[in-house]
């Protein structure tokens, strides 16, 4: 065989080809090569004054009272903070050295092979393709089936296991409002066999300020439900626990799990703290859900609004991100960065700013951003890995501006950059978006309540196990 093969080599090489046939093989390799070392050239320079930054990092915390004077009138200290977030994309220590970096630099390589579309006509569209979700939601809103785990009122932890009595209210209400709407909804079913997914009602927020439990022993707690319905319900051995669900809006939820490994690989988590970074949250298992302060009445009437103010933010330093805008806009005239509680309503501010600043606080969600589209004041959304809400339907790009960490420095360029047209075009889907975060009593079409069903509805299983008659009763 190896004689054979070495005779077929000799009789090809021993081939007569055309001149110019043999002048291509000869050019060919050089050329390739030499596109090669022009690419690695032009990665390395346009990463190479990133990579010096980020070596050179270091937080504001230390020298913050020497770079700014926070405002003495406000009743908010800063709030000391973790950040778990082994970013290596973190904060720059010197804003300057940052601010060189222009935005063609950054995203030469994108450019270069097209993968920037900044004019796309895509980007001017809000829903990644609206025909195809409003067919699959008018199905959900027909077909979708839950069943309920039940729980009496004499039960000793009654106030974590039922919906609550009146409405909902604060920064992690709607983890309340979505078991209260799905309880008085017909998605709810007492036939398990008809049943695509299978609510597991306990709340993490009403443990967390339990004292019986507190934070600390959610874990226990959790551990012990599941296998309480192991024990009692045939449900949860046929899948593992894979089409079960609990919902969460505190931060506090990612710990929830820690001593039922099993079941934190396999339930689907509805959160508002939805995160790439740590390993608790898989988005294609998992899904986002919008942290809403809720608020009643109707959106206000955007017309009589006159925008005169560039971006604003207004919260407590509780993490790198914030300090480091602090330390770059606290005094500016267009962005108002202001750290602390307003003497003013939030709603003049909202409706007095073109842009309002969405930042990463102790985690990558807030309420600000519901509340910016209610007021129409379009997002920017400074939170690095942060999974945003219903991002497989919506088209972020289409109504808010995304702006990485590190480009905080360059953030009155980036906004001031935007065109009045284009600024109407983000306005205008901003507005047709924001009935998707909103919370209703009792829900309406589109709401929060119904898109989070939706997003359930995208993760059930295509198959189901039947129960037999004998399962039903063990």
């Amino acid at each position: 065989m190896g004689k054979q093969s070495s005779s077929l080599v000799y009789q090809i090489f021993q081939h007569r080809f055309p001149a110019t046939f043999k002048g291509f093989f000869y050019f060919l390799p050089i050329s390739s090569a030499l596109t090669t070392l022009l690419l690695i050239f032009i990665y390395i320079s346009t990463t190479a004054n990133v990579t010096k930054t980020q070596s050179q990092t270091t937080l504001y915390v230390q020298t913050l009272p020497s770079l700014v004077n926070i405002d003495q009138t406000s009743n908010l200290p800063i709030v000391p903070f973790e950040d778990n977030e082994d970013d290596n994309d973190n904060l720059f220590a010197d804003p300057s050295r940052t601010a060189r970096l222009s935005r063609a630099s950054q995203w030469l390589l994108g450019n270069l092979f097209g993968l920037i579309d900044g004019n796309d006509t895509n980007n001017k569209e809000a829903y990644h393709d609206g025909d195809i979700f409003l067919q699959d939601y008018k199905q959900m809103n027909k077909s979708l089936k839950i069943y309920v785990y039940p729980h009496s009122k004499d039960d000793p932890f009654a106030n974590v296991l039922l919906p609550p009595d009146t409405d909902s209210k604060g920064n992690y209400a709607s983890e309340l409002m979505f078991k209260k709407a799905l309880m008085e909804s017909h998605f709810v079913t007492k036939d398990p066999n008809e049943a695509h997914l299978f609510y597991m009602p306990f709340s993490i927020s009403s443990m967390r300020s339990d004292p019986r439990i507190d934070v600390h022993g959610i874990p226990d707690f959790v551990q012990n439900y599941i296998s309480n319905i192991t024990l009692k319900y045939p449900y949860w051995n046929r899948t593992g626990g894979a089409d079960h669900f609990y919902v969460a809006c505190h931060s506090i939820g990612k710990i929830a799990f820690e001593k039922a490994f099993v079941a934190k690989l396999n339930v689907i988590q509805l959160v508002c703290s939805s995160t790439y970074f740590p390993s608790s949250y898989l988005p294609h298992k998992d899904a986002s859900m919008p942290q809403v302060w809720p608020r009643g009445g109707d959106p206000p009437n955007l017309l009589t609004s006159q925008r005169k103010r560039l971006a604003f933010f207004a919260g407590a330093v509780n993490s790198p991100v914030r300090i480091a805008l602090l330390k770059v806009w606290a005094n500016d005239t267009e962005i108002f960065a202001h750290f602390g509680r307003l003497n003013t309503p939030y709603s003049e501010q909202f409706l007095g700013s073109k842009f309002c600043i969405h930042v990463k606080g102790f985690e990558v969600n807030t309420a600000r951003m519901a509340d910016a589209l209610f007021y129409g004041c379009v997002p920017i959304i400074l939170a690095n890995h942060y999974d945003l809400p219903f991002t497989d339907i919506l088209n972020w790009k289409s109504f808010s501006v995304v702006v990485h960490h590190i480009d905080i420095p360059v953030l009155k360029k980036i906004l001031q950059g935007i065109s009045n047209e284009e600024f109407a075009m983000l306005q205008s889907n901003a507005l047709r978006v924001r009935k998707h975060f909103q919370w209703h009593t009792p829900p309406i079409d589109f709401d929060a309540f119904h898109m989070s069903m939706y997003e359930l509805w995208k993760r059930r299983s295509v198959v189901r196990v039947r129960l037999t008659p004998s399962m039903e009763f063990m």
